[in-house]
């Protein structure tokens, strides 16, 4: 079964969206957006505080709390997670998972901390991505919301979190961030062949059959802002597509 995965990315409390990483335009009210997105039949639903980490500070644990209130399916929630506290904090606000990226890398043994403290399930890791051709995948992992080139190498990070025990691996390709020229499939594919882990296909969709390729890739989990977020893509139109099309969805 795949599932659409709506991604509130968000800053100084608005939702917004920009193209790799930065020209950052408003997209609405995280609660409405929230509303729209769970009766519209989405899956699930992330939420992103995209300048927690480098602005060092906790997520938004008020809108986490206020968006938790009206959603009805699984919220994961990421940025400026550092530590089990915050984690803690996030969770008892509302959210169903967290999500660690930065942190991840530079601590990677938060990781297993945070899957004893509250279970697995409980922990998704994103991974931000970009092409460097002179490491082995021809991937690099980057932190702090895509501005920290870090020199590892992406898929051999996901197989180490992937030994961790975590669940649900989220790379985000910053060439297709917001670009809405398709998901980046080659790292799809890589981590999908490498990981027990479902990988979230997550930055680049601009049409239907983006989503489709993705699932071809590997992907379980298809996450996406811009199309939803300025009513590009109705997720029941893509969920009627990807079932005549022979994908598993919830209808």
């Amino acid at each position: 079964m795949v599932s659409i995965m709506p991604c509130l990315d968000m800053q100084n409390g608005r939702v917004v969206k920009g193209v790799h990483f930065v020209d950052i335009a408003d997209a609405g009210d995280p609660v409405e957006c929230a509303q729209a997105y769970c009766a519209a039949g989405a899956d699930a639903l992330a939420m992103l505080d995209i300048t927690a980490t480098v602005e060092n500070r906790p997520t938004l644990v008020r809108v986490v709390r206020d968006v938790a209130k009206v959603c009805t399916v699984p919220f994961t929630v990421g940025g400026g997670i550092g530590d089990v506290k915050a984690a803690a904090a996030v969770l008892e606000a509302g959210a169903d998972k967290v999500s660690i990226s930065s942190a991840a890398y530079r601590r990677p043994e938060l990781i297993p901390e945070l899957i004893h403290e509250f279970g697995a399930d409980k922990v998704t890791v994103a991974i931000d991505v970009d092409i460097n051709p002179a490491l082995p995948s021809g991937y690099e992992v980057y932190i702090d919301g895509g501005r920290t080139a870090t020199g590892c190498d992406a898929l051999e990070w996901a197989k180490r979190m992937d030994d961790s025990g975590v669940p649900v691996i989220l790379p985000t390709s910053k060439a297709g961030d917001g670009a809405r020229t398709g998901y980046d499939l080659p790292v799809i594919r890589a981590m999908a062949g490498a990981c027990r882990a479902q990988i979230v296909a997550s930055g680049g969709a601009g049409k239907m059959e983006d989503f489709l390729a993705a699932v071809k890739a590997g992907a379980t989990i298809l996450l996406a802002a811009s199309v939803f977020h300025f009513r590009l893509i109705e997720i029941p139109a893509l969920k009627r597509y990807l079932k005549e099309n022979g994908v598993a969805v919830r209808l």
